[in-house]
C-alpha cells in the first residue's frame, strides 16, 4: 500500500510540474495557483475542524490578516516577497493565538460566535485603518522580484506549488505524529483526553495557532498572486466556502482539502460553460451508479437510500440537456450540488472513495506473532513515578462535593494503601463515580482535600493529575472511536514524548526513536490485555467487551501508580468477566494499586483486599470483603436485607 501511495504522489508531482508546459493560458495557471493557496489554508482549517472538532468562522479573517501583513510589509517597508511571506505567517499566528487564548475556553456554537465576531471586527478594522491598509481602495502590489529577476505567472506557479508540497508534507508529519493523535483525541472525547495527560485547552490553542499560521502563509502567497487586495475580499462568504470545501473534500485527509479547494475555485466557472456542465453531469451520474452497485452488492435489501441519489442524478442529467445556457442557473445548481454532497457524503468525497476501495492504515505486527518474554510484557508497568513504599498512597480527607443543595459526597474519608485492590461499592447514586471524578480532578471538591503520594492534588487539572500517576477508565466508555486500538494506547503514551513541533516537522532522529519506542510499547500493552489481534482495528468497531479492555490498556499507557476502574465489568459476559479478573490481578502483580468501582459483587469480593461502601454520599462501612459482606448497614443499604 505504501508503494502505491508513493507512486500516486510521484505521478501527482509530475503532473503539477508539467501543467505550465501543457497549458499556455495564464488564466488557468492562475486558477491552479489559487487552488494550491486555498489548499494550504484548508490544511490548517482541517486541523481545527476535522481533528479537534471545533468550528472556526475566523479563517477568512486570518487569511486576510496574512494577506495584508505581506502586502503592507512589501508596500510600506519595501521588503521582498520572500521576507514578507514569512512575516505574514508570524503575524497571523500571533493573532490566531490572541484569538484562541480566550475563545477556546468555550465550545460549540459559542466558539463559532466568538470567531465570527473576530472575523467581522478584523474586516471592519482593515477597512477603516486607512493609514495602514489604504482602506476600501485596497493595496496594489508589484510582481514579486527575486534578486532583481521579475517573476512571471509561470515562475510564481512553481514557487507556490513548491510551498504547497512542502506544507502538505509538514502537515502530514504533524498529523501522523503524537501531536496529531492528541488533536484527534480532543474530538473523540475531551474528558478522556484530559485524563490521559493531554490538556484539552492547551492542545486546542496549539492546533488553532498552527492553523492560523497556515492561513497566514496562504494569505501571503495570495497577495503576490493577485497583486491587489481589498477588504471586501475576505468576507463571511469566503469563510463559508472554506468550511464547505473541508466538508465536501473530506476531513482528516490531505487530499480532501485539495479536492475541496478545486471545487470551490473551479466549479462556479465550470458551470458557466454548458458543455462542461454536461460532462460534469455524466461524472456525477457515474458516481451515483457506483454507489448503487456497491449498495446492491453489499446485500442491503432496502432501496430507500437510493431514491434521492438516483433522482438527483436524473435531475442533473435532465437539466444539463434541457438548459440552453447557464448564466441564470449557475448559482442555483452550484448550491444544490453543495447541499447534495454535504448531506449524502458526510465523510466528503475522499471519504466516500475510501469507503468504496477500503480505508487503509499502516499495519503493525501483532505481538502474538513475535516472542515476548514475561519481563518484556510487564516492563512498561515497572517504570515511571516514584511512590511512597508501603503505607498510604492516596488519602481523600473529609471530601464534600455539593451541587446546589445536593451533597453528592458528604465528608467522606478514603485511604488507599499502596499495592492493594481497593473496592468501592454502593447503590446507584451513592457517590462512587463522583468520588472518582474528584480523585481525578474532573470535579474540584467543595471542601476537603485529596493527597496523592504525599502531595495535595486538590484543584489541579485532570491532565496534571494524570501525569503524576493516576489513570482511570469510565463508567460510560470514552474511547477515541475513529482511532485504532494502537492509536488509542499511543494517546495514553503521549507523556513519553519529548519531541517538539520542530522535531516532528523535520522528522529528527529523536522523534523517530520516540515514535518507534512508543509504538512497540503500545503493542506490548495490547498484548498484555489480550488485544493483539485488534491492533489495527478502529475502536468503534471492536466488540463491547474488547472496548472495555482497550480502555484499560489505554490507561496503562500512562504508567500509572494508581489505576481507577469505574465499573469495568458492566455489560460483560461471564467469560469476559473471568478474563477481566485475570487482567486486574496481573496489573496488581505489576505493582499498580487499583481502586475498583463495581456492581458485580462476586468480582469485588473475589479480588479486593479492602472494600469501602458508600450510601447517599456517606461512607457507611469499610474493611475486609468478608466483614463488609456481613455488615448490617451494607445488607440494608446495598444488598436489600434488613438491619438487626
Amino acid at each position: 500500500m505504501k508503494s502505491v501511495q508513493t507512486t500516486a504522489l510521484l505521478v501527482g508531482v509530475g503532473l503539477l510540474a508539467v501543467i505550465p508546459q501543457w497549458i499556455h493560458n495564464e488564466y488557468y495557471i492562475h486558477q491552479v495557483v489559487l487552488i494550491a493557496i486555498y489548499a494550504i489554508l484548508l490544511f490548517g482549517l482541517d486541523i481545527v475542524v476535522g481533528y479537534t472538532g471545533e468550528v472556526s468562522l475566523a479563517h477568512a479573517a486570518l487569511f486576510g490578516i496574512g494577506a495584508y501583513a505581506a502586502g503592507i510589509i512589501n508596500w510600506k517597508l519595501g521588503l521582498p516577497f520572500y521576507l514578507a511571506i514569512p512575516c505574514s505567517i508570524v503575524v497571523t499566528a500571533f493573532f490566531g493565538l490572541l484569538l484562541a487564548l480566550p475563545a477556546l475556553r468555550v465550545t460549540g456554537p459559542y466558539l463559532a460566535m466568538v470567531t465570527l465576531a473576530f472575523g467581522t471586527i478584523a474586516q471592519i478594522l482593515i477597512n477603516e485603518m486607512d493609514f495602514l491598509t489604504n482602506g476600501p481602495l485596497g493595496i496594489t502590489i508589484k510582481k514579486p522580484v527575486l534578486f532583481g529577476w521579475v517573476m512571471e505567472e509561470q515562475h510564481y506557479y512553481y514557487f507556490v506549488i513548491s510551498i504547497f508540497l512542502v506544507a502538505m508534507l509538514l502537515v502530514n508529519r504533524v498529523l501522523n505524529s503524537h501531536l496529531g493523535r492528541a488533536f484527534e483525541a480532543l474530538r473523540g472525547s475531551p474528558v478522556a483526553s484530559d485524563c490521559m495527560g493531554v490538556s484539552v485547552y492547551r492542545y486546542k490553542v496549539y492546533a488553532f495557532a498552527i492553523s492560523a499560521g497556515l492561513a497566514g502563509l496562504a494569505g501571503g502567497l495570495y497577495t503576490f498572486n493577485e497583486l491587489y487586495i481589498a477588504p471586501n475580499t475576505f468576507n463571511f462568504e469566503l469563510t463559508v466556502l472554506f468550511l464547505l470545501a473541508i466538508i465536501m473534500g473530506g476531513r482528516k485527509t490531505r487530499m480532501g482539502p485539495v479536492l475541496g479547494a478545486a471545487i470551490v475555485v473551479l466549479l462556479p466557472n465550470l458551470l458557466d460553460d454548458i458543455n462542461l456542465f454536461r460532462d460534469l453531469a455524466y461524472v456525477a451520474a457515474a458516481g451515483v451508479a457506483i454507489y448503487v452497485v456497491r449498495h446492491i452488492v453489499s446485500g442491503r435489501r432496502t432501496l430507500k437510500p437510493l431514491v434521492v441519489p438516483v433522482l438527483g442524478a436524473a435531475a442533473l442529467l435532465f437539466s444539463a440537456y434541457a438548459l440552453e445556457e447557464m448564466t441564470n442557473w449557475r448559482i442555483t445548481i452550484f448550491g444544490f450540488l453543495i447541499l447534495y454532497v454535504v448531506y449524502y457524503l458526510q465523510e466528503g468525497i475522499v471519504g466516500w472513495i475510501r469507503g468504496i476501495i477500503g480505508h487503509f492504515k499502516p499495519q503493525w505486527v501483532a505481538r502474538s506473532q513475535v516472542t515476548v518474554s514475561s519481563h518484556e510484557e510487564t516492563a512498561w508497568a515497572m517504570t515511571g513515578h516514584a511512590t511512597v513504599d508501603g503505607g498510604k498512597l492516596l488519602e481523600a480527607r473529609r471530601i464534600l462535593m455539593q451541587f446546589g443543595g445536593l451533597k453528592a459526597l458528604n465528608e467522606v474519608d478514603l485511604e488507599i494503601v499502596q499495592g492493594t485492590i481497593h473496592g468501592l461499592i454502593g447503590p446507584n447514586g451513592s457517590g462512587k463515580s463522583t468520588m472518582m471524578n474528584v480523585l481525578t480532578g474532573i470535579y474540584t471538591p467543595t471542601e476537603g482535600e485529596v493527597v496523592f503520594n504525599g502531595k495535595n492534588i486538590s484543584g489541579q487539572s485532570p491532565s496534571a493529575i494524570a501525569l503524576q500517576g493516576i489513570a482511570r477508565t469510565f463508567q460510560n466508555l470514552q474511547l477515541f472511536g475513529e482511532m485504532t486500538a494502537l492509536e488509542n494506547v499511543l494517546v495514553g503514551l503521549h507523556h513519553t514524548y519529548r519531541s517538539n513541533l520542530l522535531d516532528v516537522m523535520l522528522n529528527t532522529p529523536r522523534y523517530r526513536r520516540e515514535e518507534i519506542a512508543a509504538r512497540q510499547r503500545a503493542a506490548s500493552i495490547l498484548y498484555f490485555v489480550g488485544l493483539q489481534a485488534f491492533i489495527n482495528e478502529e475502536a468503534r468497531n471492536l466488540p463491547y467487551g474488547r472496548q472495555r479492555l482497550l480502555e484499560i490498556g489505554r490507561a496503562l499507557g500512562l504508567n500509572p501508580v494508581l489505576l481507577l476502574l469505574d465499573e469495568p465489568a458492566a455489560g460483560l459476559t461471564l467469560p469476559e468477566i473471568k478474563d477481566l479478573i485475570e487482567i486486574i490481578r496481573k496489573i496488581r502483580e505489576c505493582g499498580i494499586t487499583i481502586v475498583l468501582i463495581e456492581h458485580h459483587m462476586d468480582v469485588v469480593m473475589n479480588i479486593s483486599d479492602i472494600v469501602s461502601v458508600l450510601d447517599f454520599g456517606q461512607k457507611i462501612a469499610e474493611g475486609k470483603p468478608a466483614a463488609v459482606q456481613s455488615d448490617p448497614k451494607v445488607i440494608e443499604a446495598y444488598l436489600g436485607g434488613q438491619s438487626a
